[in-house]
């Protein structure tokens, strides 16, 4: 071998071993990177969804949430974080929510509780129970007005729920917490037939 095929071979085997070293480096840092990125993911998928948003209303904005279009029928629930019977009942209302929601049934909730629980306790609840409805929170200083806007007869006690036709007359009220099976024979005589 000569001298001058020694630069060559030397200059051909530091520059493969740069372009190795390169391509481990590369792929180092791309694993790496897959590795973060997976763990990201992992942290974004194990982080619980954002709480239930709950808007608050008056009294005049709860009478129009009332009102019926001549579409669906409505339920309405009206409850309270620190009612134990509510609380009881709200799996009971989440599933109805679900299993009629398609076939035109509008479901709303409107709470009772103060408005300092609208960011806390409230949405908590309601990220706990999986809710999906439409949620209001009543923000009155004399909530009796209101109550006697919905039924006269109705004393306030919580929970009652009210199922309104679609033209807003109360086909069904129940004061305390709710029998499930009969809230369902009311509904299915409104929307059992619509699919």
């Amino acid at each position: 071998m000569t001298n001058s095929a020694k630069p060559i071979h030397l200059r051909f085997i530091v520059g493969s071993a740069a372009v190795i070293v390169s391509l481990l480096l590369l792929t180092f840092s791309a694993a790496a990177q897959g590795k973060s990125a997976h763990k990201s993911r992992s942290a974004r998928a194990a982080k619980p969804p954002a709480p239930a948003s709950v808007r608050a209303v008056n009294a005049e904005e709860m009478q129009a949430l009332l009102k019926r279009d001549g579409k669906h029928p409505l339920l309405v629930n009206y409850w309270a974080t620190w009612c134990d019977p509510c609380r009881d009942e709200f799996p009971d209302l989440v599933k109805i929510d679900r299993d009629y929601r398609a076939k035109g049934l509008d479901f709303i909730a409107i709470t009772l509780d103060d408005l300092a629980d609208i960011k806390t306790a409230v949405p908590k609840f309601l990220l706990a129970m999986n809710a999906k409805m439409p949620v209001y929170l009543l923000n009155v200083a004399d909530p009796e007005p209101a109550i006697n806007m919905v039924d006269s007869n109705w004393s306030g006690a919580l929970p009652a729920t009210f199922l309104y036709d679609n033209t807003g007359k109360v086909v069904y009220r129940h004061f305390g917490r709710v029998n499930p099976s009969e809230l369902r024979a009311a509904i299915e005589k409104l929307v059992g037939s619509k699919q």
